[in-house]
């Protein structure tokens, strides 16, 4: 594959301990990649009350190319992510879940496939192959993802096996496009953007990943499932009232 270059955005809130070990592992990747020649990693800290900003700002003074974005407090993934995406300046945008539970190395297999499918979006998925998974999630969080999954594909319309694992690649014209329209700060934000994608024509693909469970998820099973519920809903309403037709055909960015 041709060389390349990529913004990779990396949400968190209360990551102070699991964030070193990722920045590293991020960096000795991209500093052996023949194919990521120009590069960027931009951590959002969303008003984590730990010292996830002091860890970023240290990273950021070793390493000109890390930059410390922060949120106006505590506001949710979804709005950490969109807050990061709209910043990238490479030709490839990645958002990575901070406790790098997709290891970084997937960035590869998905940017492949972009370029093999030829597809804006790609996204890792934990459903179609899951051999690839090295440590499951508790059977109960498990059945609860299928379930949410089965009323996301009702609701929302959207054929993906795998909406939540949290490793998405866009080209920066995809995503320059995308997340201006995205309305939902929560977990319920990835299947609004993919839904966003398609609505704006963007083609994307599911990718069969690596995937470990990583302890200290920030998802409440039962609290955040009934959110998402209502973020499904969200994105019907939002749809039925043209507020994702404002851009009918993809825009070109320079």
């Amino acid at each position: 594959m041709g060389l390349a270059s990529v913004s990779i955005v990396i949400p968190a809130y209360n990551e102070e301990s699991r964030l070193p070990a990722t920045l590293d592992a991020i960096l000795a990747f991209l500093s052996a990649s023949a194919r990521w020649t120009e590069w960027e990693i931009l951590v959002v800290d969303d008003g984590s009350t730990d010292g996830t900003a002091a860890v970023a700002a240290r990273f950021q003074d070793r390493e000109p190319r890390i930059t410390l974005l922060r949120n106006p407090g505590n506001r949710g993934k979804g709005y950490s992510v969109r807050h990061g995406m709209l910043k990238t300046k490479h030709e490839w945008a990645l958002f990575s879940d901070a406790d790098l539970s997709t290891p970084i190395e997937e960035l590869d297999r998905l940017h492949d496939a972009c370029l093999e499918r030829n597809c804006s979006v790609a996204i890792a998925s934990r459903a179609i192959d899951r051999s690839l998974i090295e440590e499951r999630q508790s059977l109960l969080r498990e059945l609860g993802g299928r379930g949410m999954n089965l009323l996301m594909r009702l609701i929302v319309g959207l054929s993906v096996a795998d909406t939540q694992c949290g490793f998405k690649l866009f080209t920066r014209e995809s995503a320059q496009a995308v997340f201006p329209l995205q309305t939902i700060e929560g977990f319920g934000f990835d299947p609004e953007v993919l839904f966003i994608a398609s609505k704006l024509g963007f083609r994307f693909c599911e990718i069969p990943a690596r995937w470990k469970h990583v302890e200290g998820t920030k998802v409440r099973l039962v609290r955040d499932s009934l959110r998402m519920l209502a973020d499904f809903l969200r994105i019907r309403s939002n749809d039925l009232a043209g507020k994702y037709r404002r851009m009918a055909q993809p825009v070109r960015v320079s």
